[in-house]
């Protein structure tokens, strides 16, 4: 009885039931979400150079755990280092956006065709307004802002795809194209326009009830015209 009266002398929690909180992120740890969101969101674009003394006077760190996040980004494929010049945010690769891509356009098409017959009609509301926002932003073109509501937009559209399998294989993808990061529209903005009225296209197919095949046939037309008007564009 004793020693289990000294145990909870010891542990001021014991007392009063309550369990540790989660713990603190690390100052390495802080650094790097910070720094993936800015590249995520856009702040930092595409060759956009990282001084590390700076972000750590921002974060009131020293350079060490900076470097450390900058390291564990680099290994991810949001940072390369180049010699002389330290490090700076990724550029697209060619290659790997066009092979997603690709993949896309396949597995994609085939979850929004599997989705349609159980689409509600609130869902469809929702993805109509998404569409029109999209139309809204094109004169004052922010191709990343347009392309966060291009990937809600074809969200929603999946969403009520019954297949788990082929759901996690889209998942997968998006989440590769999330890694690769810049969107098409960045050097393709005219494309925008043509995107929008595909959209509006796509939907009618869906409302209309149309057989899984052509609405299939429609999303996968769609992902590739993007993917087109990329490989075509003008250095």
């Amino acid at each position: 009885m004793a020693r289990e009266q000294t145990a909870k002398a010891r542990d001021p929690l014991a007392e009063t039931g309550e369990a540790a909180g989660p713990a603190a992120p690390s100052k390495s740890e802080r650094a790097y979400r910070l720094i993936k969101e800015r590249i995520e969101d856009g702040t930092y674009g595409p060759g956009f150079r990282l001084v590390l003394d700076q972000l750590a006077r921002e974060l009131s760190v020293s350079a060490v755990p900076v470097r450390e996040a900058v390291r564990r980004l680099e290994s991810e494929g949001y940072v390369v280092f180049t010699r002389n010049l330290g490090a700076s945010v990724a550029s697209i690769d060619p290659d790997q956006y066009r092979h997603t891509m690709q993949v896309l356009a396949i597995v994609e098409a085939a979850a929004t065709a599997l989705a349609a017959p159980h689409l509600t009609a609130r869902t469809l509301r929702d993805a109509r307004r998404v569409n029109e926002r999209m139309r809204a932003s094109i004169e004052a073109f922010d191709p990343v802002a347009f392309t966060q509501l291009n990937e809600e937009f074809h969200k929603l559209l999946c969403s009520a795809c019954p297949n788990p399998r082929l759901c996690g294989l889209v998942e997968r993808e998006w989440s590769q194209m999330a890694l690769i990061r810049r969107s098409a529209f960045v050097f393709v903005p005219r494309r925008a326009h043509t995107s929008v009225a595909e959209h509006d296209q796509l939907l009618d197919l869906i409302e209309s009830h149309a057989s899984e095949q052509k609405i299939e046939r429609a999303a996968r037309a769609h992902k590739l015209a993007t993917l087109d008007a990329f490989i075509q564009r003008r250095p």
